[in-house]
């Protein structure tokens, strides 16, 4: 059992303007810190020139972590190229178009499947792992950063996506068939034929690049941990962090080169936390909203269906310098405790010292640019002494849920391109595939449930009571046929718009929609329609669904027909009226609704709420509360305010506050943006 949650931030004594190493490890262990991650962002420090290796500067570093008791996360600093190796091979130079190389003065400007650059890189990485493999201090390897950033359009790139389609489909007719390329008169007579993805519109071969395109990445990742396995000790894991918003990444495919998931939440502090919000804010590589925090973690979670580490979050602002919302006093903790409770065994803060120069000198770290602590260090600080006191027990969590969703990063890849919904000013949303899948998760969050976070290709047809499945657009038969048994054995399968509609060729399908669903659910369309406004929504007369006033259809409807399912709600309009928004039907012990439109919040609540009651009711509303077992069988409940109110719940049990170390019966009191971890007691 792992002693403690992993605490600490990303360390570079390199980036100092002065030499602050002593007083800075000392003030990390003040902060009960027990672990910093180093090395991934200097190659150029690494190997100042072509074959010159400096590694000696990071030894200090690592001695006085090791002194203190606080751990190393090593990285290799593949994914920030030094200039002379740009230089000296300007062909490596990735390509976001063909022929058009990316400018150099970011990172991960190179293409990574080169041989040239792959010859440095393993040079470099094997004379890192080489040195600092042995040395106590060192837990793990971070091998790259954030990887898939680019989708590379490079000449060698392309050839092995042309022979990756070869491979598999054997000859060209096979892959005239497969992509409908009779379409526009694309069919191929050679291989040679295939045009380059920059001005293609073809669906079928926008699918097959991303998933070509994520294989590289998963390739490359897999390549360096096999390198950095050579030297690395049996007790030291490999991982590397994952942005989850990267374009040319597959999370599940990724880690299965990897020990462990590792990854980076980046979120709205102030106001971006609270809870609830009317507005669902718009998500990117930053979140904003509570849901969306736990969102992430969900995600995190879902890669491998284990508990994770999360390798960078917000110390301060995290963003632009015309963005700086550093936290409210508490946040810091709430967010924190937050991701443990759903499976996270690290907490480690991008970055402990604010940069003074660079791309992110707003990015702020635990101290600020005085390098004197202040009130994040000592927020953080309090933050480290809980973790301290809880221990192993929230060291190694598996969450609950009450709802799995099942997640499709081919579905999302494909409407990135060819999007389903569009911005209110009739503009294509490139976030569609969220666009259906956020609201529902939302929802469910709202109710006061938790989300198993299940990709597609993780299922085996064993879920939650309840199966939440929206935006499942490309879809193989088994899948389907998987879904049906699960309702058949029992389930509730939750249905949602664009779900089976196509195959995983992106082919629409010739059958009755939705696709291998609409027998089982009773239910069937053959129109579907964009909205404009939101629509009201009203439950029907002989429906448990309680709807407000407020519960709307947002965005999209499917023109449902029913054939044997119950209506549950409709729509309140002159011509939508005619169709049902949501039906259920009984499906041997279990039970198939559709939900044909995407559900504003009102109407995503009231249908979780109807669809799995929870166990903490009449809760004020900025309250959460979250559970999960710890490595020992003991149950625990994390309780969070997410507001300016004090406020105190009833507690359906005696429960023992980890934290304060006392029993708490009957009354719970809460401060603003306050949290509580409570445990079960014991059983004799």
């Amino acid at each position: 059992m792992q002693e403690r949650v992993l605490f600490g931030a990303a360390y570079y004594h390199e980036y100092q303007p002065h030499d602050r190493l002593e007083q800075d490890l000392d003030l990390m262990a003040a902060a009960r810190f027990s672990v910093i991650r180093v090395g991934e962002s200097v190659w150029s420090t690494w190997e100042p020139e072509n074959g010159r290796f400096d590694l000696d500067w990071l030894q200090p570093v690592l001695d006085g972590a090791h002194a203190r008791g606080i751990t190393v996360l090593l990285g290799t600093p593949t994914y920030a190229v030094p200039p002379w190796l740009v230089r000296l091979y300007p062909e490596i130079a990735g390509e976001r178009r063909t022929g058009e190389r990316i400018p150099w003065g970011a990172r991960q400007e190179v293409d990574f499947t080169h041989p040239g650059f792959r010859f440095h890189a393993e040079r470099v990485i094997r004379k890192i792992a080489d040195r600092y493999a042995s040395h106590p201090a060192v837990i793990g390897f971070q091998v790259d950063n954030e990887p898939g950033n680019e989708l590379f359009h490079n000449h060698g790139v392309f050839q092995r996506f042309v022979d990756s389609l070869r491979h598999k489909y054997g000859d060209v007719e096979t892959l005239n068939d497969a992509w409908g390329l009779v379409y526009w008169s694309h069919r191929l007579s050679d291989w040679a034929d295939l045009w380059t993805p920059d001005g293609n519109y073809q669906p079928q071969y926008d699918v097959a690049w991303r998933q070509f395109q994520a294989d590289q990445t998963t390739e490359f990742i897999g390549w360096q941990a096999d390198i950095v396995r050579e030297y690395a000790r049996s007790d030291q894991f490999v991982t590397t962090c994952i942005s989850y918003e990267r374009p040319a990444m597959a999370d599940d495919e990724l880690v299965r080169r990897l020990d462990v998931t590792a990854g980076n939440p980046y979120y709205a502090m102030q106001d971006g936390l609270l809870h609830p919000q009317s507005s669902p804010g718009q998500q990117n590589w930053t979140t904003r909203g509570t849901w969306a925090l736990y969102l992430s973690a969900d995600r995190m979670y879902s890669s491998q269906q284990r508990p994770f580490l999360v390798t960078e979050t917000n110390a301060q602002s995290i963003g632009y310098p015309w963005d700086n919302r550093p936290a409210y006093d508490g946040q810091w903790r709430q967010a924190a405790w937050a991701l443990v409770s759903r499976g996270a065994k690290m907490i480690e803060y991008w970055h402990w010292h604010t940069l003074h120069f660079g791309a992110e000198t707003y990015w702020g770290g635990v101290v600020p640019h005085n390098g004197k602590p202040g009130r994040t260090y000592r927020e953080i600080a309090k933050l480290g002494a809980e973790l301290e006191t809880a221990g192993g027990l929230v060291a190694d969590l598996t969450p609950d849920s009450d709802v799995t969703m099942l997640y499709s990063l081919p579905s999302k890849w494909l409407m990135q391109k060819y999007p389903a919904l569009s911005h209110e000013d009739g503009s294509p949303d490139d976030r569609s595939y969220h666009g259906l899948f956020d609201p529902f998760y939302r929802g469910a969050f709202d109710a006061g449930l938790q989300v198993r976070i299940m990709h597609a290709s993780q299922f085996s047809g064993v879920a939650d009571p309840v199966l939440v499945v929206p935006g499942l657009y490309l879809a193989d038969d088994a899948l389907l046929e998987k879904l049906v048994a699960y309702a058949a054995a029992g389930g509730h399968l939750v249905v949602g718009p664009r779900t089976g509609y196509a195959d995983v060729e992106a082919r629409a399908r010739t059958a009755t929609m939705p696709a291998g669903l609409a027998a089982a659910a009773g239910v069937s369309y053959d129109e579907y329609s964009n909205l404009s406004v939101d629509l009201p929504v009203r439950a029907a007369a002989d429906s448990q669904l309680e709807l407000g006033d407020d519960a709307a259809a947002t965005r999209w409807a499917d023109g449902l027909q029913v054939d044997g399912a119950d209506v549950v709600a409709g729509y309140q309009h002159p011509h939508f009226g005619r169709w049902p928004a949501i039906t259920t039907r009984a499906h041997g012990a279990g039970r198939i609704t559709y939900v044909g439109t995407v559900p504003n919040g009102p109407l995503a609540t009231a249908l979780f709420r109807w669809l799995a009651p929870t166990a903490w009711t009449d809760l004020p509303a900025s309250v959460t509360v979250t559970s999960a077992t710890a490595s020992d069988g003991r149950r625990l409940r994390f309780v969070h305010n997410w507001s300016w109110d004090s406020l105190s719940i009833d507690l359906p049990a005696t429960l023992h506050d980890v934290l304060a170390d006392r029993t708490v019966t009957d009354k719970l009191d809460l401060g603003p943006w306050d949290v509580r971890v409570l445990v079960e007691p014991s059983q004799p």
